[in-house]
Parts: structure tokens; C-alpha cells; sequence
């Protein structure tokens, strides 16, 4: 089966002249999605918009049944081989370290997979995760869309326009990227060696900006702020276009202008507050004096004297 084989369309075919829906395109996918969590039925609803065919999903919870119900309307709840066995494109979208077990549970189970193309979502594991399916003869596919799935119905429409972290074997590429892009992501190639720093940068990108941004509201609060995160909305949105477009060069405040002063001032107040967050602005500014003196923002004096300040 060649699932993206071009359309042709007559005249008349489509909703106007020359067009073809999407649910009347040949050689449409039957999708199983084995995990119907936020991301499972996110992605398995974006398949359906590009016009293939969810038919059955794997859901315990009665909140993954809910979401089923509500984004997969016609798929049908069953067990994970089941799921796996109705469809032609299988969705392995599970936890990251359910996920190996998951792959040799369904080699052991006898569940069919020949000719089948199974895809994680994963952004720790490459494709070698699904080494044990492989070798049953499925089709191995690692697509990681790179955005936040928070379960609220706009979760599909966050997917236009994202990046997809793809790693496959090289002759299921072009079918791989072809996926993102049916579903409105593109498509960036991830070696398998480099999946796990693919990951840790994104993780370490979203996951602690968020710990970082609930840490600084905490501490406006305590000096007496009421609304932290009116306040911070603005700065944080300037600081992180800043960053964004500029790099290193977009960055401000005390460190970079090598105000040692004002840093050991930070220093001790946050000590009173918390030695958590005292420890981890010790740490970030230390990596900010580096990064700002390798990129010939901070003189050495400057930095020494930062470095001092910022001794434990």
C-alpha cells in the first residue's frame, strides 16, 4: 500500500471543481492509536482531518474513553493488540518508559504487525525503541511533535505550523516526513544517536522555563507583589522574543552588565527567602557569566568579579 499516492480529481469531484476531500483521497490509512492520552488523540484526530480513518483506540481511564468519544468519534475501544491488529498505521503513544515494553509485550502477544507502520511519539526514543517490532516486520516510525498537549480542544489546532522531531530508517523517511506534514507539522530529521540531546534541550527549554516563571511569582508574591504575573507577562514575552531572534546578544540585566554588586545583593535576599532558590540563581547566573563572556559581552575583570560574588 502506498498511503500518499497523489490525488486526481475530476471535475466536480470535490466540494469545488478539481478538488477532493479528504475523506475520499485513495489509499487512506486505517489509524489505531494504542494510549488515547492527550497527545494520542490529538494526533489521531489530525490524521482523520488529513482523511484517514481512526478505527479503533486502546483507553483504560474513563477519561481516555471520554477523549475518544470526543475526538475520535467512531473509533471503537479495545485492547491494545487489537487496536494494532485493525490498523494500518499504529499510534504508540504511551509514556516513555512504558514504551519498550509496550513494543516486546506486542511481539510476545503474537499480535500481527507485517507491513504495518508503527509510530512512537516519544522525544527520548528514536526509532531503535521499536527494534523488537521491526524485526516482526513492522515499519518503524519516531515522530515527536514538538509543542505542549494540555487536553483542552484547541490541542489540534496547535499542530499547524510546529516542528516534528522525525527519526526512521532511512527508505521510511519520505513516508515519515509525509505524516508531519498531513497533519500540518514540519518535519525536522533527528539522528538516532541524537535523539536523547533532542530531547534534553526541549525539555530543559519548556520544562524549566516553566519552573522558573512559577519560581519568580513566588517570590513577587513574597515582596509583597499581588498580581505576579501581570507584572511579568510583558518581560518575560520581550526576554523570550529577545532570545529567540538575538541569541546571546539579546540578553540584559545585571550579569551581563557585570554588576557584581547588585548580583551579591541577589544573592544574600534570596538566602533569607529560600536556599533552593538562592542555589539555583547561583547556578544559572554562573552559566549567564559564561555564555556572556564567550560571546565577548562581559569583560574577564567583569566576570571575576561576578564569579566571586556568586562563590557558594
Amino acid at each position: 500500500m502506498d498511503p500518499f499516492t497523489p490525488d486526481s480529481a475530476a471535475p466536480g469531484d470535490g466540494p469545488e471543481a478539481g478538488e477532493t476531500r479528504p475523506e475520499d483521497r485513495p489509499a487512506r490509512l486505517a489509524v489505531g492509536v494504542v494510549g488515547a492520552g492527550r497527545v494520542g488523540t490529538a494526533l489521531g484526530a489530525a490524521l482523520a482531518r488529513a482523511g484517514h480513518r481512526v478505527v479503533a483506540a486502546a483507553a483504560v481511564s474513563d477519561r481516555s474513553r471520554e477523549r475518544v468519544e470526543e475526538r475520535l468519534p467512531g473509533a471503537a475501544v479495545v485492547t491494545p493488540q487489537d487496536a494494532v491488529a485493525a490498523a494500518d498505521l499504529v499510534l504508540l503513544t504511551v509514556p516513555d518508559d512504558a514504551l519498550p515494553e509496550l513494543a516486546a509485550g506486542l511481539v510476545a502477544a503474537g499480535v500481527p504487525v507485517t507491513g504495518k507502520l508503527v509510530m512512537h511519539t516519544s522525544g527520548r526514543y528514536g526509532s531503535a525503541v521499536l527494534d523488537p517490532l521491526t524485526r516482526a516486520g513492522a515499519l518503524p516510525l519516531a515522530l515527536h511533535p514538538v509543542m505542549t498537549f494540555t487536553g483542552r480542544p484547541d490541542d489540534v489546532d496547535r499542530l499547524t505550523g510546529i516542528s516534528f522531531g522525525v527519526t526512521a530508517p532511512e527508505p521510511l523517511r519520505p513516508v515519515a516526513e509525509a505524516l508531519v506534514v498531513e497533519m500540518g507539522g514540519e518535519p525536522v530529521w533527528i539522528t538516532e544517536e541524537r535523539r536523547p540531546l533532542y530531547h534534553a534541550a526541549l525539555a530543559g527549554g519548556a520544562n524549566h522555563l516553566v519552573t522558573l516563571v512559577v519560581e519568580a511569582m513566588d517570590l513577587l508574591r513574597t515582596a509583597g507583589v499581588g498580581e505576579p504575573g501581570r507584572m511579568l507577562g510583558p518581560l518575560l514575552g520581550a526576554a523570550l522574543d529577545n532570545a529567540l531572534r538575538l541569541g546571546i546578544d539579546g540578553l540584559t540585566g545585571p550579569v551581563a552588565r557585570g554588576d557584581a554588586g547588585t548580583v551579591a545583593d541577589h544573592v544574600a535576599e534570596l538566602g533569607k527567602v529560600s536556599a533552593e532558590s538562592r542555589r539555583a540563581y547561583i547556578a544559572l547566573a554562573r552559566l549567564t557569566a559564561d555564555r556572556a563572556l564567550a560571546a565577548g559581552l562581559l569583560k574577564p575583570e567583569a566576570a571575576e568579579r561576578l564569579l566571586e560574588a556568586l562563590a557558594d
